[in-house]
């Protein structure tokens, strides 16, 4: 039975505010410094990959291959551009949400 709190994404967040708060500051080497930046990002994909669980990109590897094979062979079917622009904003929100943001204005 999993526990209730804190969930997978609180234990994630709550490891990136740390690293980001506490130990980011206090280093003065610069490798590791971008090393933990590195880790903070990732952990911040993390947390976000969590909390959208099933409401992520909808289209399997086996759909975009499917897709990718109609479309090379000129099949394109009319909400081909739609599908796919929903599955491309679904891993920004995940991947970088704020570039998903800056260009879809």
């Amino acid at each position: 039975m999993p526990h209730d709190r804190p969930s997978p994404p609180e234990l994630v967040e709550a490891v990136r505010e740390f690293l980001e708060a506490e130990i980011l500051p206090a280093l003065d080497d610069h490798r590791l410094k971008f090393r933990t930046l590195v880790a903070i990002n990732g952990l911040g994909i993390a947390q976000r990959e969590l909390e959208a669980g099933a409401s992520g990109p909808s289209l399997s590897r086996a759909d975009l291959a499917e897709l990718a094979t109609r479309i090379r062979a000129g099949e394109i079917s009319p909400g081909a551009l739609d599908l796919l622009r929903e599955h491309v904003a679904a891993k920004l929100r995940v991947s970088n949400p704020r570039y998903l943001d800056k260009y879809s204005n």
